[in-house]
């Protein structure tokens, strides 16, 4: 299989980016500091390349009623032009086949799907919506620029066309609009995978070279995966392929709150499994472990509890602001606050603290 560029290739390598495989794609893992550039999101401004990311919209009379049984989570909820909702997008047994954002447009629905997952995805889609009277349109001709830290919008706004500007300070969190015609492709939303505030912005492709420079000219500095990966786990946001996948359920996985439940006549993919699994008690839980001592927390260790069971960990790194080791972990659901919980570093187990996550929010410890 060829590996994929983004229309930023050239940019990253103008750069001095270290470029590395990343599902399919090359895609700058940094750009010589890892450790810099996750500081700099939490105190300024940072953008990222998320166009290998999938851009779809849905269009056709029976959009919202697609929506409605493709994904856990409601569209109904979507009560306003712009607003957006997390969800997963499950097997018929109630596994995660991806995680996603839907944004509630004037035309129909915009949805953003993970890059390794993005071809399942789609076919799935398809072969679901031959029930609807639905269109599925694949916008690969989006390129799409993440820019994240508490000065992303203010500096965002010194670059943008001017009449955007106050439309763009306006925005509320989980909200996203297409600015100037739509035929032009520009999409702007509130939105992010940092714990930062920022924007994610959607544009055509043969722009987004031009927008990148405009970016760097006011001081946005270009963060590559490795800095993504460190500043979403300490947000405790899940990464598909890791937190969950389809061999897990989102019950398991922290991702319950994306389940809507009601109303009850809903029928969604996966549902009567969701239900079966919460009537017989879920057998997993997701939570936050904390190593203050020496030593890193990373994915596959084994997690012990104390007269409970094992567990695993399904992210876990070195956290930059903390400077400790941080990680998610899917534990036993018998699993309580005060119970001892263990890891295994090399064979030694050590004491670890159960936390609820998230480990930072607006760059600052949240957790007690």
């Amino acid at each position: 299989m060829t590996t994929k560029t983004t229309p930023l290739y050239e940019s990253h390598l103008a750069a001095n980016a270290k470029m590395v495989d990343f599902a399919g794609w090359l895609m700058p893992i940094h750009y010589g500091s890892q450790l810099k550039e996750h500081e700099i999101v939490r105190t300024d401004a940072g953008m990222f390349d998320v166009s290998h990311m999938c851009v779809l919209d849905i269009v056709g009379s029976e959009a919202k009623a697609f929506l409605r049984f493709l994904i856990a989570n409601d569209v109904e909820k979507l009560s306003t032009e712009g607003k957006a909702l997390y969800s997963g997008m499950l097997t018929p047994e109630g596994t995660v086949i991806d995680d996603l954002i839907v944004y509630l447009t004037h035309y129909g629905y915009r949805i953003v799907v993970n890059a390794g997952t993005a071809d399942k995805d789609i076919a799935w889609m398809l072969k679901q919506a031959a029930k609807f009277d639905v269109q599925i349109h694949v916008r690969r001709e989006l390129a799409m620029i993440a820019i994240q830290g508490p000065n992303a919008i203010a500096k965002v706004c010194k670059v943008i066309h001017e009449d955007w500007e106050d439309a763009v300070k306006a925005l509320n969190v989980f909200q996203g609009f297409p600015f100037g015609p739509v035929e032009d492709g520009w999409f702007i939303a509130r939105t992010g995978y940092t714990g930062e505030d920022g924007l994610e912005i959607m544009l055509p492709s043969d722009e987004a070279a031009t927008f990148w420079q405009a970016l760097l000219s006011v001081g946005i500095a270009p963060i590559g995966l490795g800095a993504r990966d460190t500043l979403r786990l300490e947000a405790g946001m899940n990464l598909y392929g890791h937190d969950m996948d389809e061999s897990i359920s989102p019950l398991a996985a922290g991702m319950g709150w994306t389940i809507a439940w009601q109303p009850a006549e809903r029928d969604f993919i996966g549902r009567a499994a969701l239900e079966a699994e919460r009537a017989v008690g879920v057998a997993f839980k997701q939570v936050g472990l904390v190593l203050e001592g020496r030593g890193v927390l990373r994915e596959g260790q084994v997690v012990e509890v104390a007269g409970v069971g094992q567990g695993v960990i399904t992210s876990g790194t070195f956290s930059p602001t903390l400077k400790h080791s941080v990680a998610i972990a899917r534990v036993p659901a018998a699993t309580k606050d005060t119970d001892t919980v263990q890891v295994d570093l090399r064979g030694t187990l050590t004491d670890v603290r159960m936390v609820k996550m998230p480990f930072v929010r607006n760059g600052k410890k949240v957790f007690a």
